[in-house]
């Protein structure tokens, strides 16, 4: 005979929480899994921050930077969530990728957030090669525009 199969009370990814047989207000846990969902689709955070913002709006995600504070506390690396007016977090994942907007640019979770840097664009020489240069400097702005890399320091 078949063993019965056992789930666990969250998903293995973004350990969203999982309904179960006999639970009371099963909505709470649907309209929590629903919410966290909607805020991390679109993948995109404000910033990184070491506290709560103290007029974050419904639905806007934050990254938790290091040494958190108050309600953030224990949490850095996480994605902090705006939900019903109280704090949900998402622990990432590695290869996880967010749209940071206050670099306007990507980042990735690898041991931590990571961002790309701009290469220094090519100056001086003896020798000048004009169309190599303009090639690399379209590279760069390429890559900033996608927001693969940030701007020139």
């Amino acid at each position: 005979m078949a063993q019965p199969i056992i789930f666990p009370s969250t998903t293995p990814n973004l350990e969203l929480p999982l309904l179960y047989s006999g639970q009371a207000q099963k909505e709470f846990t649907l309209n929590q899994a629903f919410a966290a969902l909607d805020a991390i689709a679109g993948k995109t955070v404000e910033g990184v921050f070491s506290a709560p913002p103290s007029d974050a709006a419904e639905g806007l995600c934050y990254l938790v930077g290091p040494g958190a504070s108050a309600e953030w506390s224990d949490c850095s690396d996480c994605i902090a969530l705006r939900i019903a007016g109280g704090w949900h977090f998402v622990a990432p994942q590695e290869g996880f990728e967010v749209f940071d907007r206050s670099i306007d640019q990507k980042r990735v979770f690898r041991t931590g957030w990571e961002a790309g840097t701009a290469p220094a664009e090519p100056a001086g020489g003896s020798v000048v090669d004009a169309e190599a240069r303009a090639a690399i400097v379209q590279l760069i702005s390429a890559m900033q525009m996608a927001g693969v890399i940030g701007g020139s320091a």
